[in-house]
This record gives C-alpha cells, sequence and structure tokens, in this order.
C-alpha cells in the first residue's frame, strides 16, 4: 500500500501504527509550527524523516509566522524550518529527503 496520511497531526504512537503497520508517509504541514504541536513534534522524531513528507493545506492551517492568514504553498519553508530544527537536521538535507520521499512515493524519480 501507498499513501501520505494527508495534513498528520497525531501522537508518536499513531505515526508509528501508519508508518510501520501500514507503510504510509506521513504530510507535514504548518501545524507542525504552533506551540500546542509538541505532540506531532514528538511523533515526527519517533518515526523519523524518511517517513514524512511537506505538504500545506492551502487555504488552511498557515504556520507561524503566517497563522490566521491564506495559507500558500510558499508558506512550506516555515513547516521545512520547523522540522529541520525539531529532528536536529541542516535545512536542506530535510528539504532534499522530504523532496525524494514524495518523488518515490508518486513514482516521479
Amino acid at each position: 500500500m501507498r499513501g501520505v496520511v494527508h495534513c498528520f497531526t497525531g501522537d508518536a504512537a499513531q505515526a508509528s501504527t501508519f508508518v510501520e503497520e501500514f507503510g504510509l508517509l506521513l504530510g507535514i504541514g504548518g501545524v507542525i509550527t504552533f506551540k500546542t504541536a509538541e505532540g506531532l513534534r514528538d511523533a515526527v522524531r519517533a518515526v523519523g524523516l524518511d517517513a514524512l513528507v511537506l505538504e500545506t493545506d492551502a487555504p488552511f492551517l498557515a504556520p507561524v509566522p503566517y497563522r490566521g492568514k491564506r495559507n500558500e504553498p510558499a508558506f512550506v519553508l516555515e513547516s521545512a524550518r520547523t522540522l529541520a530544527t525539531t529532528l536536529g537536521l541542516p535545512l536542506a538535507g530535510v528539504e532534499a529527503r522530504t523532496d525524494a520521499n514524495a518523488r518515490q512515493l508518486f513514482a516521479l524519480v
């Protein structure tokens, strides 16, 4: 089975189930930048970068510092920055890996 859990906002146990049992990737968007999203940040730490793709839920769920505004694809950079910080990885590495994950999933390689 291939697919993405769109706009994943669950916890570490849910993340592990989707990734390990079902082989799905988790779509990470603007919510990861919210102060209240520590559970989501724990979840991405639990599954690691190979299980993630970056996405936008435009026009909804704009990341900080755009929260409350209309979301747009250009804002995905803020999610990538927070993901890099969360995982302790360089931004360029996060961008490259999540891009490769999406390309592989959608057979764009």
